[in-house]
Order: structure tokens, then C-alpha cells, then sequence
């Protein structure tokens, strides 16, 4: 399956919330989720749809994370079969695998908007981890490493205007950020309480489990 590449708000219009998919304009007005704009999903009967099943509400939860995280089936399956052979919730395990990787934690610490421009940055060989140039957006990051941006990315336009922002930026409680240096370390494994992602992880584990 390729990666979806249409309009994204689309998809907040489906899921019925915000999934922060566009950055800065999910706190503007012109957010497709706004109460002021259309209060219903996309499509032509959008309007008069039926009582969603349970099947249905386990498979938009889990599309849900998809989208929210910006991952292909496949690569969420393992990441799920992965959570399952740890210890521990199943569920939790795919929600702090999901926010351990590289572009999450990149968009965690305030150097990109959303999931999307994270991912780019790190595809084209902007970010940091202990210093080496990582360029796979799924690497899974551990506790103690430091994310940074390259020596010669800072000089980019786009880096020069974000180390002022930073350091007026908060990071979730799991991360440190050090604004002037431009990286961040990763204090230890996020909780279910550090995860703000509006998720129903026993969906998505009863979706799978079916």
C-alpha cells in the first residue's frame, strides 16, 4: 500500500477530532475540525451514515494511530507483533515503540510541526543521534541518546529561525531540550501519562487479536 498523499484534514474530518496533521494551522480557525466548519466526515453520505459495528470502531481507532503517526500497514503490524513479545501492555508497548521513533521524537522536541515535516528532515540527513547522521524515520531511539541537528544543517534558513522559537518551546516530560545547542536527550521511556495522543490502544490490540 503507498503512502497516502492527500489532503490530510480530510482525515481529521473522518476521525471526527484533530490529529494535528498540518502543524501550526490545527490551532487556526481555518482547521477542517473547527465547530465553525463543516461538523461532519467527508464524502457524499457522510451525513446519514449508520451506527458504526464494533469491528468498525476497533479499524478507526487503528487507522487513527496510523494516520496520527504517519505509518504504512505493514510497518504498524510489526511494530504491534513487536509490542507483543515484551513484557508488560500490549498497548502501552505500541504506544511508547510508536513514540520512540526518531521522527516522533524529532517532532516531540519542537524541530518540525508535524510528523510529516519531521520525517522529511530526517530522510534528508538533518538530524542527529550521538552525533551520527540517521537518515530511517522508524529507527527506534533509547534512553540517554541525544538528537540533534547536524553541524551543517544549522547554517539552513529553516534551523537559524528555529533556535529562537525553541527555546521558548515545551517538551514532554520524558525529553530535555537544550535550545542553543540544538538537541535533545531522551530522560527515559515515555509512560501512558506522557502519550497525549487521543488513542484507545485496547482497540487496536482487540483489532488485531480478532
Amino acid at each position: 500500500m503507498a503512502r497516502y498523499t492527500g489532503p490530510v484534514c480530510k482525515i481529521c474530518r473522518r476521525e471526527g477530532i484533530k490529529l494535528f496533521l498540518k502543524g501550526e494551522r490545527c490551532f487556526t480557525p481555518k482547521c477542517a475540525v473547527d465547530p465553525s466548519r463543516k461538523p461532519y466526515p467527508p464524502g457524499q453520505h457522510a451525513q446519514r451514515r449508520r451506527k458504526m459495528s464494533e469491528y468498525g470502531l476497533q479499524l478507526r481507532e487503528k487507522q487513527k494511530a496510523r494516520f496520527i503517526y504517519g505509518i504504512l500497514e505493514r510497518q504498524f503490524r510489526r511494530h504491534f507483533e513487536e509490542a507483543q513479545r515484551r513484557p508488560g501492555s500490549t498497548g502501552e508497548n505500541l504506544l511508547r515503540i510508536l513514540e520512540m521513533r526518531l521522527d516522533n521524537v524529532v517532532f516531540r522536541l519542537g524541530f518540525a510541526d508535524s510528523r510529516a515535516q519531521a520525517r522529511q528532515l530526517v530522510t534528508h540527513g538533518h538530524i542527529t543521534v550521538d552525533g551520527r547522521k540517521v537518515d530511517i524515520p522508524s529507527y527506534e531511539t533509547k534512553v540517554g541518546q541525544v538528537i540533534g541537528v547536524h553541524p551543517r544543517s544549522r547554517q539552513n534558513a529553516y534551523f537559524t529561525g528555529l533556535q529562537e522559537v525553541l527555546k521558548h518551546r515545551a517538551v514532554p516530560a520524558w525529553l530535555s531540550l537544550d535550545a542553543n545547542a540544538m538537541t535533545g536527550r531522551i530522560l527515559s521511556a515515555p509512560t501512558r501519562a506522557d502519550i497525549d495522543s487521543n488513542i484507545q490502544e485496547h482497540l487496536i490490540v482487540e483489532y488485531y487479536s480478532r
